[in-house]
């Protein structure tokens, strides 16, 4: 009985391991993107997308929006052509991560900034797939905006 017991005890503290290692290693994807982008390297940017990922972003007019489309290749490319000097921060205020098997939604709240001054904030919406060679960005829309900010 003592060794059932012993079983049944291990495997409830096991399954929330696996949870937060998944969880863990979402936020990591997430992380990598935006070091990658603070230090401009365009490969580890590159990295964390799924071949043929979707970009988007909602443009505010009042209380509507209209959907901007934007690539991969074309978010990379800019990264990489800024000028030196160009210090670009988005900093992520929380994540709130859901995850059902190898597919994985996180919510990330955020402020951006631009050569140390604040931009604009907003939330980022990321859908991650964990393929053969992890978690992988296969969507991510985000909301932009100067007022509402914390």
């Amino acid at each position: 009985m003592k060794n059932l017991l012993f079983v049944l005890f291990s495997l409830i503290l096991a399954f929330p391991a696996f949870s937060q290692t998944d969880e863990a290693d979402v936020k990591e994807v997430i992380q990598t993107l935006f070091d990658g982008m603070r230090a401009k390297n365009t490969e580890q940017i590159a990295s964390v997308f799924s071949e043929n990922a979707i970009m988007q972003t909602i443009e505010t007019t009042g209380d509507t929006g209209t959907v901007k489309a934007g690539s991969v290749a074309d978010f990379v490319k800019g990264i990489g052509s800024l000028p030196a000097e160009m210090k670009l921060d988005e900093r992520i205020t929380d994540y709130q991560i859901n995850i059902d098997g190898p597919m994985a939604t996180a919510w990330t709240p955020y402020e951006f900034y631009a050569n140390d001054k604040f931009s604009h904030c907003g939330v980022n919406s990321f859908q991650l797939v964990k393929m053969a060679s992890g978690w992988k960005i296969v969507y991510i829309i985000d909301t932009r905006r100067k007022d509402g900010c914390s």
